[in-house]
């Protein structure tokens, strides 16, 4: 008996990383899957691996409102109805003040956030009592990661986001929670080789007091939890993912003695 039987979720940015993690954990327990992205041949590859009977991959941008209304929409004439929705679509990119450009500082706030809010948005008149929200945040909305302004500012705007539909969707038994990965061996890296990951796991690993990165599977896992009804009085939260990095800093290996 799986958690998330006869449930059926959009995930946004659903054919890499944690989405397909997610959408793979869902599909696993149970659930059917609608997944979005930008690149149409990845899309088809994930809905190989889900099953062409479990998952519908739509390509959309996160950024265009009306995609959103397009994989929402796909979503109702496939399976009938919408339980989950996560929002998980993003784009980072090195914004350091005084050497920016506005056009990318201005498309990851447009992809982030309001690619965030309106797919919610689109998905609203489908949801009914008891189907969850979760968003997509990072550690480095807390942690003033330096040349990441952008990124940063976006994935904060996300945690009050959900504070606001936390407000306004309670009286209708929708729950809305964030889950805050750290770093996390994801394509949003750009590393496409072993010996790249390698080498980025070592740097990274010694800001983390678990001393490596995330695998998209743990990121998924978290993501289950608050979809599930395992986490049906769960509300407004935001669960850390991320190898102690955003709660206990001081505790990396960095800061050790021996």
């Amino acid at each position: 008996m799986g958690k998330l039987n006869g449930k059926v979720a959009l995930i946004t940015g659903g054919n890499s990383g944690i989405g397909l993690a997610t959408a793979k954990l869902f599909v696993a327990e149970g659930a059917k899957a609608v997944i979005t992205g930008r690149n149409e041949v990845t899309l088809q590859e994930a809905v190989k691996e889900l099953g062409a009977s479990n998952a519908v991959a739509v390509q959309a941008d996160a950024s265009v409102p009306t995609s959103s209304e397009q994989a929402v929409a796909a979503a109702i004439e496939r399976f009938g109805r919408l339980d989950i929705v996560f929002a998980n679509a993003g784009i980072s990119g090195y914004t350091p003040a005084g050497g920016s450009e506005l056009s990318l500082f201005e498309e990851i706030l447009k992809v982030n956030v309001t690619g965030a809010f309106f797919t919610v948005q689109a998905a609203l008149p489908h949801l009914n009592a008891g189907a969850s929200i979760i968003f997509t945040s990072s550690v480095l909305a807390e942690a003033g990661g330096p040349g990441y302004a952008a990124y940063a500012a976006s994935k904060g705007a996300v945690n009050s986001l959900a504070r606001v539909l936390v407000s306004e969707l309670s009286p209708r038994g929708i729950r809305v929670n964030v889950v805050s990965p750290g770093a996390t061996l994801t394509p949003i890296w750009g590393q496409s080789t072993p010996e790249g990951e390698a080498k980025l796991e070592a740097a990274l690993s010694r800001g983390i007091p678990l001393q490596r990165l995330g695998k998209p599977e743990e990121i998924a896992a978290a993501v289950l939890f608050l979809a599930s009804d395992d986490a049906s009085f769960v509300q407004g939260a935001n669960l850390g993912v991320d190898g102690g990095a955003g709660s206990s800093p001081m505790g990396a290996p960095i800061y050790r003695k021996n």
